[in-house]
């Protein structure tokens, strides 16, 4: 299992779109084979600027994911509202307290 994080950066006027965007396929995307969990979490300061968090398998259905039709029609709606480039990290889950 691994972990991948994303940091979106949005025009302003885009956000509410972006989000009821998010909101219509968070569930898709979160029963995507492979995906274990899914969160978004919002800068407090930079309320523009988001970020995804999620557990998947494996590398693999991460890319299977990637290459999919679901992320090429969320993709597709979403990337024209970044006011920057996404960043994207994959890292691997080290230690979790409870």
């Amino acid at each position: 299992m691994f972990v991948r994080i994303v940091k979106l950066s949005f025009e302003p006027k885009h956000i509410d779109t972006f989000l009821e965007n998010f909101h219509k396929n968070k569930q898709a995307i979160r029963d995507f084979e492979g995906c274990q969990f899914l969160e978004l979490y919002r800068d407090k300061n930079n309320t523009h600027v988001f970020f995804t968090y999620s557990y998947w398998k494996s590398e693999n259905d991460l890319e299977n994911y990637r290459q999919s039709q679901l992320f090429k029609s969320i993709w597709s709606v979403t990337k024209p509202m970044f006011n920057m480039k996404p960043e994207a990290w994959s890292v691997d889950k080290l230690e979790s307290l409870e």
